[in-house]
């Protein structure tokens, strides 16, 4: 795992997965998991394709993360913290597990490395996320870590046409 940071070890069923930060390499994975989770409830909008095709100059370049879980080295999942305009707050983004591996936590496990991340490592004060209230499963996840909806004299304006829940997380 040459240039990753290990950010846990996780027993499963017939062997262990493994929470990372992002590594040289993972570029399709992150590409095809986000393509095939976007696709699967909505249409893949520009802004989308833009961070997708370029995640070094969108996310890791300006001080954000990409956070990937993996089992004997394939990455099933993954979710990006995204540097805001304002100091010390961070994005939510791209958070999609393959379907093979949904249902066993995985999502709860690496939405929890993701908060533990920004706020230990990246010193963040607070993160915000984008969804959609189709995603119900997604949305309760997001409110059992800890997330709250903004009232909509808070809500920032938003590249993505899909985007009705706007929630955050303040440290």
């Amino acid at each position: 795992m040459q240039g990753a940071l290990l950010l846990a070890d996780l027993p499963v069923e017939n062997g262990r997965v493994t929470i990372r930060t992002f590594q040289p390499g993972d570029e399709a994975a992150f590409r095809s998991l986000n393509e095939s989770w976007i696709s699967k409830h909505f249409r893949m909008e520009p802004h989308d394709y833009e961070t997708l095709d370029d995640p070094h100059t969108h996310i890791l370049n300006p001080g954000g993360q990409i956070l990937c879980v993996e089992e004997d080295g394939a990455v099933f999942g993954c979710v990006a913290l995204v540097p805001a305009q304002e100091p010390q707050t961070y994005e939510l983004a791209k958070m999609a597990v393959d379907e093979t591996w949904q249902g066993r936590g995985m999502g709860r496990k690496l939405l929890t490395a993701a908060v533990r991340y920004a706020r230990e490592v990246l010193k963040a004060r607070a993160l915000y996320l984008d969804s959609n209230k189709k995603l119900k499963n997604a949305v309760h996840l997001y409110e059992a870590v800890g997330f709250r909806h903004l009232p909509p004299e808070r809500v920032q304006p938003t590249p993505y046409e899909r985007a009705d829940v706007h929630m955050e997380l303040i440290f």
